[in-house]
């Protein structure tokens, strides 16, 4: 062997071309690091997601060397909770979160890989048996056949408004509506799987809404205009505590899955991006073994994110209950909630 094969730089290997996988790859490529991502489906494409981002620094996105493409991204201030049909507190974020979709954003980010030189292999689903040096698993939540969540997804039109972000708490359910590009606003709620949740379109969005006890709203979504192919569901996923330690390197929601409530989730897929940048490279460079990078990134996503999974995991539950809503609107009303100590312990 000689001393250029021995120098060489390492490629890396990305299964899955979502938020996490998409910008560790610009970010990897930018660092000169021969990189290829395979993704299961193509762009663009509705996923179910909030839409709403949340705790992102952007100091993360100029790491990640993507900051540009959120240039024209909205940005959300107002928060306004509901309790059923009652409203319960209009509340102000203490920094401002980023509304755009996934049909927009992935596809910024896939092309904004490319352009680096960055290798895209579409419509290729990679088997998790498949692990080996080098390769990153960012494909998504982990499949759980007995999960008892659903979620539904669809953006839609002719619709107002109380503030930036409507949540809207129900029976073992809720609801975020915020507005992203082009006039649409993303409706995505989480509910308890139940009969009744099957179907598409307005009329099984609205059932689904009424079964939680949201029929306002759900009136509200009948006479919208939704977007064609926005509607989408995902089930088979549970809520983690902790970043688990486990046989492969995963980012994303492959790391962990926090809570919809939180606007977190796609915060964290950019920030695990950018904390296993560094060791990545390392390996790459040849610096490092393979362990040693997968250990440093483990510790890195842990210690970032234990604080925030072990704070949403607490308060979930309560977004669920009837009765613990009502004490929620009771101490928001009185201005007895914590919301930016909430906030800083979330994000």
């Amino acid at each position: 062997m000689n001393a250029a094969s021995t120098n060489a730089v390492r490629p890396i290997e990305i299964v899955g071309g979502g938020l996490a996988g998409l910008a560790l790859g610009v970010a990897l490529r930018r660092a000169d690091v021969p990189v290829t991502v395979f993704e299961a489906g193509d762009y663009p494409r509705h996923r179910v997601c909030g839409e709403f981002i949340a705790g992102l620094a952007d100091e993360t996105l100029a790491r990640l060397g993507v900051e540009s493409v959120f240039e024209d991204a909205l940005r959300h201030t107002g928060v306004r909770w509901f309790s059923g049909d009652r409203d319960l507190a209009a509340l102000r974020l203490p920094a401002p979160a980023i509304g755009m979709s996934r049909f927009v954003l992935d596809e910024r980010l896939a092309s904004r890989f490319v352009a680096h030189g960055g290798s895209l292999v579409t419509r290729h689903r990679m088997a998790t048996s498949e692990d080996r040096e080098g390769r990153v698993w960012t494909a998504g939540r982990r499949r759980v056949v007995e999960s008892p969540w659903v979620g539904l997804k669809a953006h839609v039109r002719e619709i107002s408004l109380a503030d930036d972000l409507e949540l809207h708490l129900g029976a073992g359910a809720y609801v975020g509506l915020s507005r992203v590009e082009d006039g649409w606003i993303n409706v995505c709620g989480l509910f308890r799987r139940r009969a009744g949740l099957a179907g598409d379109g307005s009329a099984a969005f609205a059932r689904t809404l009424r079964g939680s006890g949201l029929g306002a709203l759900a009136e509200r979504i009948e006479r919208a205009n939704f977007r064609d192919g926005s509607a989408s569901a995902v089930a088979g996923f549970v809520f983690d505590r902790g970043v688990a330690r486990r046989d492969r390197l995963g980012l994303g929601d492959t790391c962990a899955v926090v809570p919809p409530f939180t606007g977190n989730g796609m915060a964290m897929a950019f920030t695990g991006a950018a904390l296993a940048l560094e060791p990545l490279i390392d390996w790459a460079k040849r610096r490092i073994s393979w362990s040693e990078a997968s250990e440093c990134i483990h510790e890195l996503l842990r210690d970032e994110f234990r604080l925030r999974l072990r704070g949403a995991a607490w308060l979930h539950p309560f977004l669920l209950s009837r009765r613990a809503q009502s004490c929620l609107g009771v101490l928001a009303r009185a201005r007895l909630l914590p919301m930016k100590p909430l906030y800083h312990l979330l994000h």
